[in-house]
Parts: C-alpha cells; structure tokens; sequence
C-alpha cells in the first residue's frame, strides 16, 4: 500500500465489492483526497495478450514490465510510422506490429493507450470496439477528466504512471520504469468494478503502486505538482540570457531539465488541463507579486520567512 501522511485526514471506509480491501482519506471538509486500493482476488489478472497504442518511452515500458513479470505474454505493438513499427520488433519492445488500432487491438486481454492526451480518448474508443466486450482498456495520459467523459466505456480505466522522463521514443523505454511508483487510476461511476480490479492488478505487475481518485481532483493536483512546474522550468530556460550560459550551473541545470522535455506533448497537455493550470498560475502570480513587494520594500525577515518556508514545504515531500 502506498505511503501517504494521513494524520491530518479523516478516513471512511467504502463499500465496494468483496474484491477490495480500500479506504478513502478525506480532508477537514471532508472532500475526498484519495482512495487507497488493494486488490485482493482469488483470480489473478494475468493477461495472455496485449495491445500498446503508441510504443515510445511509456509505451515501450509498459511493454517490457510486462514481460518481465510474464515471459510468455504476447505483445502487439501499433505506431501510425512503419519504420517506427519496424523499430518496435527489432528491439524486442513488441512481438508483432500492427498497422491499424483496431488490428492491434483484436484478441487482446488488455489495451494500453500512449499517445499523446489529446489523441487518447478517440484511439481509446476505436480500440474498445475492436477489442471485444471482455477486454481492459486503459492509459498512460497526464490528464484525465476530459478523457474520462469522452470514453465512457465500462471497460475503460484511467490511469496514470507518475513516470517519466524528458526523453522520449522506445529506445529510452526500460522495464524498471514504473517501479515504485505511483499509478492513479481515474474510474469514473460507469466503470465495470471487474474492469477496475483487473486495471489495478495490471500496472501492478508493471512494477507500480496504485491508487485512486476522481478524475478532477486528478487534474487539480498534477497541474499543481507536474503542469506548472513544467512551464516554470521552460520560463526559466526562456529567460536565461546567452551570454549567461556559460555560467550556469547545476541548479539551473535542476531546474530547466524537465524543459527539453516534447513540446507538442506539453501544448496538448495544457491545452487539455487549461482550467486548473490557469487556477494555479492565478495563485504563482500572486505569490510572484508579493515576492515582487517583499524586494521593493527591502523586508529582508518577510524575505527569509518566505525562503524558510518554501524549505519547509520542499522537506515534507519525501
């Protein structure tokens, strides 16, 4: 079960099938934080064959995770590239490559989608028709809400790997990816509760430790700790002179990494979380502004309570 610092939440217990062992921490308000799942089934989900929609750096993770966890598993790859098809044979990420979603997606126990967010909810939905009433469908997207009410299919899990890298393509994909870390599952209230046990027993053998929460408050979050760190690390890579370049350091160098990430995935990203990413840049301009204030004013102590407490904060993230 995963680590979480509940000693300022409420818990409640929820009734979900005999097939779950889970809590749900609340807040002071008791707005629901999130919902720690354990799966706990007679029957393993152990999926013969699987689908990959999109074979880069998650994809071809999620790829070879699997296959480390279940060496006979048949995994069929699809990329729109034929050389990138090509690519996903010959490196052992897939077994076979299909040159259609629907093609790679018939037969299949389990279809992953990895594309980029704003394409996942079309992709998901094609491969639901062609993978069968039985089949798991879920995915890798940073968010979730719109995807979640564009799909809704029973069959359809949400999920995200809080995983990654500024690299990208399936040559940088490992099978220790995931490992340890965090997956969130989105269901929404038509999700199929065998689809959501299964979903979470799946990024389980991918090395990852599951929970739960709404789609929202999902969304909420990762602008918050991924969305607008990401566009402040490019601001400050933006504003950094050349003539300064010779300068910098490994603090800038922390900073600015996670801006040579893919700039076509950021823009979907934003364009598809633009709310709580325009919530939380509402809040950064405030603080700017009254950091602005502190330097004008020359209040060195407001200066340094300010510092102190951002160290603070830095150090309950472990």
């Amino acid at each position: 079960m995963p680590r979480w610092d509940t000693s300022s939440l409420k818990c409640r217990k929820l009734c979900r099938p005999s097939s779950f062992v889970s809590a749900c921490f609340f807040d002071a308000n008791t707005n629901p934080i999130v919902d720690i799942v354990n799966s706990d089934t007679g029957s393993p989900f152990k999926p013969d064959r699987v689908a990959i929609l999109g074979v880069g750096l998650l994809g071809g993770s999620v790829a070879l995770s699997l296959r480390r966890q279940l060496p006979d598993v048949q995994i069929v790859g699809f990329s729109r590239s034929e050389a990138k098809r090509q690519q996903a044979v010959d490196l052992g990420v897939v077994d076979f490559a299909a040159q259609s979603v629907e093609a790679a997606s018939e037969g299949c126990d389990a279809v992953v989608v990895a594309a980029p967010v704003d394409k996942i909810a079309c992709i998901a939905k094609q491969a639901a028709g062609a993978a069968g009433e039985n089949a798991l469908i879920t995915d890798v997207g940073s968010t979730k809400a719109s995807i979640v009410s564009a799909v809704a299919n029973r069959n359809f899990v949400a999920a995200h790997p809080i995983a990654g890298s500024e690299k990208t393509g399936m040559e940088n994909a490992t099978e220790g990816l995931f490992d340890g870390k965090v997956i969130v599952l989105t269901p929404s209230e038509t999700t199929d509760p065998e689809k959501l046990n299964a979903c979470d027993q799946f990024w389980q053998l991918t090395g990852g430790r599951t929970v739960q929460m709404t789609a929202a408050t999902h969304d909420t979050y990762l602008a918050a700790v991924s969305h607008v760190p990401h566009l402040m690390s490019s601001l400050v890579a933006r504003l950094t002179p050349d003539a300064a370049t010779e300068l910098v350091g490994s603090g800038w160098r922390d900073i600015t990494r996670v801006a040579a990430g893919d700039p076509t995935l950021w823009a979907a990203i934003c364009k598809e979380n633009r709310v709580a990413i325009l919530d939380q840049l509402d809040r950064l301009r405030e603080d700017v502004s009254g950091l602005f204030e502190m330097l004008v004013r020359n209040d060195d102590e407001a200066l340094l309570q300010w510092l102190a407490d951002a160290k603070s904060d830095k150090q309950k993230v472990k």
